[in-house]
């Protein structure tokens, strides 16, 4: 076994590894075994794997016992099964069965490679992302042009290109299988005789990972996400998520644990944590936890929607009880539900899988209505929509009229009243030998307010917060060979030292520091709060929050959201792309979600509530992870996705990665304009 190896298999298991821990269990006389015995018995609450946390003695009387080992090996078995259930959402289905679907929780690496140990999460290394090539993409945004050449990795999926699936044969027991042949539509009898010859191939939008997404699960119930009472009885409890360990109130000024009252910090440039999943995950990975995660995402959103729209349960669409319209066609029916599959017809007609807790339909829309079929392109698995349209006269198709997204309402208004500067920044990856130290300290240097210019001291001294999106240092074990590029190789030193950094930014202003994938917390999202003994490195006057969170800073609403989720977006919805990562996040908005799809890159712990669901709309959302630079507007909401102080590491090179590093946007919290300045 080669130490690339230790660490990816340490990996895997969503755990980090020192060097030193890397060492000595290669050097010992058998590697695998006593790899296996480290993580079968290391405490949940650790992060980073070090030498105290390896049991050579323990070790030792565990290979001299056999029925010790049987029992060893028994437990973490047992503690890796994979879960089964049936339905997410629904609490019946059509097709009740007494055997309930196998519900897989994938191993999400950065290839599509199924783990022998499905359940258990974790995740890839940060993706390939591109410099854009235009100007920041707001008019009203002073600073820089980028300048430099985009080009596309060929690692990354092309999002315009829809990847071709071979034809599925129409069975009784697939969503898709629609009896054609008896379709009748009340208001296009053209149409009814094109869909009675066309036959139906799966095309989805996103790569499916649980077995829920899949047409090809012959034995797949009506509904998918909400959940069946007969089937619960049956469902073991295991874990396959890594719990946030308990911890004591923090000293730092939260004058409240309860997950129903705001954290509060006071003082001249106040926040209010209004929402973040420090201290109140409860996910161990059991089955009710996915149905609970799913039916508040859709209980949520769904409401949004509702507002706009009069909509009815699926369930009524099939008792066939709608009245003829006085040209021959139906009435107008509205749905809402979460979108649990994509297929494309023969002739180029998309079909949507919708649910609700009341069970499933199909929803056709037609390639002919050029807007409404632009619009369905950009749909993704689990999202949650409206659809307008006309039931066929057996009551088993939608002809769609109208896609209704969550959205934002177009009269948001803009908080005023604040003053000051937010200086927004992420992924400062201190200890990588390719961290920006000379520009980080004319940043820091600019914060105190020595720089040469007059106008940056000016601009300095109105500076009220300082917010980091994550990947406030590069970590330990996040990818193979990571530690030739290191130039501190102790997680803990790297925080030592990013908090000598922190030390000497003026205590006036506010640091928030959210967490990324590269620092020392669980992969799944949603992310806690950087553990306490890291933040006792730090000064007083640093609050710490997860990822996402939700905060007012002095009544300014702003999301911070590491920004994981737009590799999916990048992969998935045509148009996006990572020379413009703010385009990604304007989907989110969209959607009222931070990550839509369940299952794909983003590994996402099944919370009772869903963190990522945007609600209230906030001023700003703040975003990072991908390297580069965008700022956009999307009615009065301020995104901004920052860069990065981190220079081209090896693995970028090898991808053709080029980065935008050492760029500050700085927004005015009074009528939120952008500037960027350039530390590089």
């Amino acid at each position: 076994m080669e130490k690339k190896d230790i660490i990816r298999t340490v990996m895997e298991k969503e755990y980090q590894i020192s060097p030193e821990a890397v060492e000595l269990i290669y050097s010992s006389n058998s590697p695998e075994d006593l790899l296996k015995y480290v993580l079968s018995t290391v405490n949940d609450s650790v992060i980073v794997i070090s030498i105290e946390d390896i049991d050579l003695e323990g070790f030792d009387a565990f290979s001299a016992g056999e029925s010790h080992s049987d029992k060893i090996h028994a437990s973490s078995t047992e503690k890796r099964k994979i879960l089964s259930g049936t339905s997410i959402l629904s609490s019946r289905s059509e097709n009740p069965s007494s055997e309930p679907d196998s519900f897989v929780v994938p191993d999400l690496l950065s290839e599509p490679v199924l783990s022998s140990e499905p359940d258990v999460i974790t995740t890839a290394s940060d993706p390939s992302i591109k410099l854009s090539q235009d100007d920041v993409p707001d008019s009203s945004v002073q600073g820089i042009v980028l300048d430099k050449a985009y080009e596309p990795d060929p690692d990354i999926p092309d999002a315009s290109n829809t990847p071709d699936t071979p034809n599925i044969p129409n069975t009784p027991n697939t969503p898709n299988a629609l009896d054609t042949q008896s379709i009748t539509v009340l208001s296009d009898e053209a149409l009814a005789s094109d869909l009675a010859s066309d036959s139906f191939s799966s095309v989805k939008t996103a790569t499916p990972t649980f077995s829920f997404h899949s047409s090809l699960d012959e034995n797949r119930p009506v509904s998918s996400f909400f959940g069946q009472e007969n089937s619960l009885s049956s469902i073991p409890s295991n874990r396959s998520f890594r719990t946030e360990s308990s911890s004591s109130t923090s000293e730092r000024g939260i004058l409240s644990s309860s997950i129903d009252e705001y954290k509060h910090y006071p003082g001249k440039n106040p926040v209010t944590v209004v929402s973040d999943i420090t201290g109140h995950s409860t996910c161990v990975g059991e089955y009710m936890q996915f149905v609970q995660y799913f039916r508040d995402r859709y209980s949520r959103l769904s409401e949004i929607i509702r507002s706009r729209i009069n909509a009815r349960p699926i369930e009524s669409l099939k008792r066939r009880s709608f009245r003829r319209g006085g040209d021959g066609g139906s009435e107008e029916i509205s749905i809402i539900g979460m979108v649990s599959d994509i297929n494309s017809t023969t002739n180029g007609h998309k079909i949507l899988s919708l649910e609700d807790p009341t069970g499933s339909f199909s929803v056709l829309i037609r390639n002919s209505d050029k807007e409404l079929f632009e619009l369905a392109s950009k749909i993704l698995l689990d999202e949650v929509i409206g659809v307008a349209g006309s039931i066929t006269n057996d009551g088993s198709l939608m002809l769609a009229t109208k896609l209704i997204q969550p959205d934002v309402p177009n009269n948001v208004q803009r908080r005023t009243g604040s003053h000051g500067k937010a200086v927004l920044i992420s992924d400062v990856h201190v200890g990588s030998s390719q961290f920006m130290e000379d520009a980080w300290l004319d940043f820091l240097d600019f914060l105190k307010g020595e720089s040469d210019s007059e106008d940056m001291r000016e601009l300095a001294a109105s500076v009220r917060y300082l917010v980091v999106a994550g990947d406030i240092v590069d970590g330990i074990g996040i990818y193979p060979d990571q530690e030739l590029e290191l130039d501190i190789l102790d997680v803990y030193d790297q925080y030592k030292k990013a908090a000598e950094y922190f030390r000497e930014i003026p205590e006036h202003i506010r640091v928030i520091i959210s967490p990324g994938n590269h620092d020392a917390v669980r992969q799944a999202e949603p992310q806690p709060a950087l553990p306490e003994n890291i933040q006792a490195y730090f000064p007083e006057n640093i609050v710490f929050v997860g990822n996402p969170a939700f905060l007012e800073l002095d009544g300014v609403r702003l999301l911070i959201y590491h920004g994981r989720s737009i590799d999916d977006l990048v992969a998935s919805v045509p148009g996006v792309s990572y020379q413009e990562p703010a385009g990604a996040v304007l989907e989110m908005l969209k959607r009222r979600h931070l990550a839509p799809t369940y299952g794909s890159r983003v590994s996402i712990s099944p919370e009772k509530k869903d963190y990522f669901i945007i609600d209230p709309v906030p001023d700003i959302i703040h975003t990072g992870h991908v390297h580069t630079l965008g700022v956009q507007r999307y009615k009065n909401v301020l995104l901004v996705n920052s860069g990065t102080w981190q220079g081209q590491t090896e693995f970028q090179k090898r991808v053709n990665l080029v980065p935008v590093p050492a760029r500050v946007p700085i927004v005015d919290l009074e009528n939120f304009n952008v500037k960027i300045l350039a530390f590089d």
